[in-house]
């Protein structure tokens, strides 16, 4: 019993470094992205911009991750994340300058690593440790639930007729109080004063790293577009002004039980078949509104893509937990540079095709193309069984 409240706990807590290091540090500035266009001056390609550098500070985040092997280190600096997630966003009401804007979303997106590697790695260590199922569905579960969090709050304050600087400084609150959990309840990666020694590593062939890493990138470029401009795509549909932030809440609604859901199809299938499924629903969710934008089809998009893609982020790096279970954060580190790769790419490149072309239309057609090769590589890998060495992944 005490044993089932300690994971209740653990599980708790990284819900809530999700909450912070990614619902307020990332996913809010989609949210705000309207309003600030709106109301600081924000331009298209300035808010496509900001949300490049913040992607190129998740991947610094992750290299950082990816290279630092002292366990202890990694809580720490897991705990500095929480900190400055807090500060970015609070900072982000003193100026409308671009270029120190630019260094807070970049300092952000390296606290969004905090959530998603190390927070997930200390937490998918523990759970093998302790003897339990080495699945992160109910940790990035909370990701669906960051984005249902501050969906929630960003539209009281609509109502309120909050302005955007009142916006981030009700998310830097709601920051600091989820913060406490996450500082307190993460797990500590010793155990009596030593380092967990005697589990043994399954690393996968050379070819298989490299065919997930392609097709990983592939997921990250889908992904960050829907991911940054779904707010914006749905205020720009006409009839569907002011439900934007609805249409947020939606992807969150979705994001929440998935990866409990395709940690259970992947347990049946495999996990090659899985993501394979997933991809092709996410390029479905992204493609939808090129050719409707009827409500119901905006509203099954948004449903698509939160159903999936943090479906594809969960399934990864479980993959992740089952090669290196002795340090999970170093395979999530060497693939979340992919991933995080077209998120630098992605954001900017959507950025000058809307702009060019008068709306997102091109710029999803290719995100969806992107995420179909991405299924292909996938499949190349199953069809020919260059996982032989990764049985795991199978069934």
């Amino acid at each position: 019993m005490l044993m089932e409240l300690t994971k209740v706990r653990v599980y708790f807590a990284g819900i809530c470094s999700l909450i912070v290091t990614v619902g307020v540090a990332r996913f809010s500035y989609s949210l705000l992205l309207p309003i600030m266009q709106d109301n600081a001056g924000l331009t298209e390609i300035g808010g496509s911009w900001l949300a490049t550098t913040n992607f190129m500070g998740y991947m610094f985040g992750v290299l950082l991750a990816a290279n630092l092997h002292n366990l202890h280190y990694k809580y720490n600096l897991h705990r500095i994340y929480l900190i400055l997630s807090v500060v970015t966003s609070a900072l982000m009401v003193i100026t409308t300058d671009i270029v120190i804007w630019s260094v807070l979303r970049f300092i952000a997106g390296v606290c969004a690593s905090g959530g998603f590697i190390i927070a997930s790695g200390l937490i998918l260590k523990w759970l093998v440790k302790n003897n339990h199922r080495a699945e992160l569905g109910v940790h990035f579960s909370g990701a669906g639930v960051s984005i249902i969090v501050t969906s929630l709050l960003v539209e009281m304050m609509v109502v309120m007729s909050a302005d955007w600087q009142q916006q981030w400084l009700a998310l830097t609150v709601m920051a600091v109080i989820f913060s406490i959990p996450a500082w307190l309840w993460i797990p500590h990666p010793f155990v009596d004063g030593q380092i967990d020694s005697d589990i043994k590593d399954n690393p996968p062939t050379k070819t298989f790293k490299s065919l997930m890493m392609l097709s990983y990138f592939c997921a990250g470029y889908g992904y960050v577009v829907s991911s940054t401009f779904i707010v914006d795509i749905v205020e720009d549909i006409e009839g569907l002004q002011g439900l934007g932030g609805f249409a947020f809440l939606l992807v969150g609604v979705a994001a929440m039980p998935a990866p409990f859901i395709w940690d259970r199809i992947a347990r049946s299938t495999g996990y090659l078949k899985a993501l394979i499924a997933a991809y092709i629903l996410q390029a479905i969710g992204i493609l939808l509104p090129v050719f409707s934008d009827s409500a119901a089809v905006i509203i099954l998009s948004v449903l698509l893509f939160g159903g999936t893609f943090i479906a594809c982020v969960s399934l990864v790096l479980t993959m992740a937990g089952k090669f290196y279970p002795s340090n999970p954060a170093k395979f999530m580190g060497t693939m979340t540079l992919a991933y995080g790769a077209a998120q630098i790419i992605a954001p900017i490149s959507t950025g000058y095709l809307t702009e060019a072309f008068g709306s997102y239309d091109i710029g999803l057609s290719l995100s969806a193309a992107v995420v179909i090769v991405g299924a292909i590589f996938l499949y190349r890998l199953l069809n020919n069984k260059i996982n032989v060495e990764a049985k795991v992944l199978v069934n």
